[in-house]
């Protein structure tokens, strides 16, 4: 998978610091290379990446090669994606749903958002 800005791989070693740790929310796409439907989600991920830049960013994660975040976070099914938000996880879409992806993200967004105390 091509990586830009936006679209990066993680694993067991560094989903701490790239996940938890990051000040935007991040949506990870718990995968494996065996799984057909995560390669349907994958193009579709690819592009919402582009999409969401500066306001989500958007980690993929082999469940094979690194099983100790997907067993931390329960993910029991592949593809399933988890959006956290200040290391925590505030969303969870299992099964590939390519054409209702967008609307899970803006509704997990929409509650980040009015989670956020006002200033």
């Amino acid at each position: 998978m091509q990586e830009h800005n936006n679209l990066f791989a993680v694993n067991d070693q560094d989903f701490e610091s790239q996940v938890l740790q990051s000040t935007l929310p991040v949506v990870v796409d718990f995968w494996a290379e065996w799984c057909p439907h995560c390669h349907t989600l994958a193009p579709v991920y690819r592009q919402l990446s582009t999409t969401y830049d500066g306001k989500l960013r958007f980690a993929t994660i082999n469940a094979d090669e690194s099983p100790r975040v997907g067993a931390t976070f329960g993910v029991q099914g592949l593809p399933t994606l988890i959006v956290f938000h200040a290391g925590k996880p505030v969303a969870r879409i299992v099964g590939p749903h390519p054409t209702r992806l967008q609307q899970h993200i803006e509704r997990a967004l929409a509650e980040i958002s009015a989670s956020q105390p006002s200033s």
